[in-house]
């Protein structure tokens, strides 16, 4: 294996960076609570406009035609940004899925922002992603993948604990869905199961960022909280654990985009997301010890990504589910 993330993945990072930071404040982010379908306006054009929709697209149909190599880095930058917006399950999940079953019709006003898509996948839980705001839901059925029209829909709004996190139970009639004749389940629990990794990544990021810059302001007893040694092991553990989860993640991403081997691909992307889960619930703890009381207020904007960052460490797989597939794949279960 030779891998590398190239110059132009370099510059698609940076470019998307630059959008969230300037499309996707924290301001912007608060009035999507507020929202009936909790989006960011005029977002996700913009990331079509530029090609994020089509990452995983073929070049035949219109799409980038790129891997999941390149799709980690944007996602990553979706985790550190905040993004409220559906990525993982339209880009990582939905988009190739169509394009496997041939669904051009689908795929094309996926690619061009016409839609946006969302999935039910079993490692999801019973609560599905922003069904609200999702005009196609790719669906688990039977061991089967299957398009589903929002039209077709019933959804229970659920409760979630990021208010920019919108979940719902849904249900459909399946003779009223769509097959996905050659998508692979177990592919798009990966590919979820990766792009959720990716953004854990990108949030304990965030997380660590906020704090330092807290703790060397804050002063107590005449100094920055900052300079006192158990503060710094905090931080340092934080960092560490972003530092060994992150190129668990990228060597996935290479295991999902090359790996003709289920076994193979399945525990690389299990080891990335545990030891992601990890870090991101780490990162989230230490800065909220860091923070002091302020840190729990709704007032200040670390909560968004503390919120963020503990619902991600458990979707579409805890650290402990991830840690036994792990165990299984090295033959270590009985």
């Amino acid at each position: 294996m030779h891998f590398a993330f190239t110059d132009e993945h370099d510059m698609f990072r940076d470019t998307v960076r630059e959008i969230f930071a300037s499309e996707c404040s924290t301001e912007a982010i608060r009035e999507s609570w507020d929202s009936v379908d909790g989006r960011v306006r005029g977002l996700w054009a913009t990331l079509a406009e530029v090609g994020v929709l089509a990452i995983m697209a073929p070049t035949e149909v219109g799409g980038l035609g790129m891997d999941e190599v390149a799709l980690v880095r944007v996602l990553e930058e979706a985790g550190y940004g905040g993004v409220p917006e559906p990525l993982v399950e339209h880009v990582a999940v939905a988009v190739p899925a169509l394009a496997t079953a041939g669904a051009a019709e689908l795929l094309d006003a996926a690619i061009s922002g016409e839609s946006t898509c969302t999935v039910a996948l079993a490692t999801g839980g019973p609560n599905v992603v922003a069904p609200v705001a999702a005009d196609l839901v790719v669906a688990e059925y039977s061991g089967s993948l299957l398009a589903v029209d929002s039209g077709a829909l019933t959804v229970v709004p659920k409760d979630s604990i990021d208010q920019s996190r919108r979940l719902a139970e849904i249900s459909y009639d399946p003779d009223a869905a769509t097959l996905l004749a050659g998508a692979d389940v177990a592919l798009a629990s990966d590919r979820a199961a990766l792009g959720t990794a990716a953004q854990c990544v990108g949030v304990a990021r965030r997380l660590l960022d906020f704090t330092v810059e807290y703790v060397k302001e804050r002063r107590q007893f005449g100094k920055p909280v900052g300079s006192y040694q158990a503060v710094k092991h905090h931080l340092a553990n934080v960092r560490l654990g972003i530092e060994f989860s992150a190129p668990l993640v990228y060597r996935a991403a290479w295991s999902v985009a090359h790996c003709d081997d289920a076994v193979v691909r399945g525990r690389d992307v299990s080891m990335a997301k545990a030891t992601a889960s990890d870090a991101v619930d780490r990162s989230c703890r230490a800065a909220l010890q860091c923070h002091g009381a302020i840190g729990c207020t709704y007032e200040y904007d670390l909560q968004i990504w503390l919120k963020r960052g503990w619902s991600l460490s458990g979707a579409y797989g805890a650290a402990s589910e991830h840690r036994d597939r792990v165990a299984g794949a090295l033959g270590l279960l009985g």
